[in-house]
């Protein structure tokens, strides 16, 4: 490829069935639902798994804290074709995730060189914030 020409972003569906290649994301049943330059939104099915207090049925805060950092980190993957190895994670966590599918934005806040930053939004089924939260990642690795 030389220089004048540009690498086609990877589609939608592309996205869809790489991210299902690593187990742990095919257990959580991960499908991409949107995706373009930068940005990209994932759902997630409520599953019992993921409860960590019975008696009322919320979410455990490492699931969010998952889906945050994978979410943001595949919004990189839309610009340069893959995820890549995070280096800094910080997480806010909003209000409980009851049962429900869990939606989850991602976008590239500033793609660098050596780091890129990207943040994601972790929302339930009614489009209320459950989670947040914002990543660097190291994209100088091979």
């Amino acid at each position: 490829m030389s220089e004048t020409e540009t690498k086609a972003l990877p589609t939608r569906e592309e996205l869809d069935e790489r991210i299902r290649r690593a187990p742990y994301h095919r257990w959580l049943g991960l499908s991409v639902v949107e995706a373009g330059d930068g940005e990209i939104v994932v759902e997630l099915p409520w599953r019992e798994e993921f409860v960590v207090n019975p008696d009322v049925g919320y979410t455990h805060g490492g699931i969010l804290a998952t889906l945050v950092d994978l979410v943001a980190d595949w919004a990189i993957a839309t610009k340069l074709g893959r995820p890549f190895p995070t280096v800094d994670l910080r997480v806010d966590y909003h209000r409980p995730a009851l049962k429900g599918t869990l939606r989850v934005r991602g976008k590239v806040i500033r793609l660098g060189s050596t780091f890129t930053t990207a943040e994601a939004y972790v929302e339930d089924e009614g489009g209320k914030l459950l989670a947040s939260g914002r990543g660097t990642y190291a994209t100088t690795t091979k």
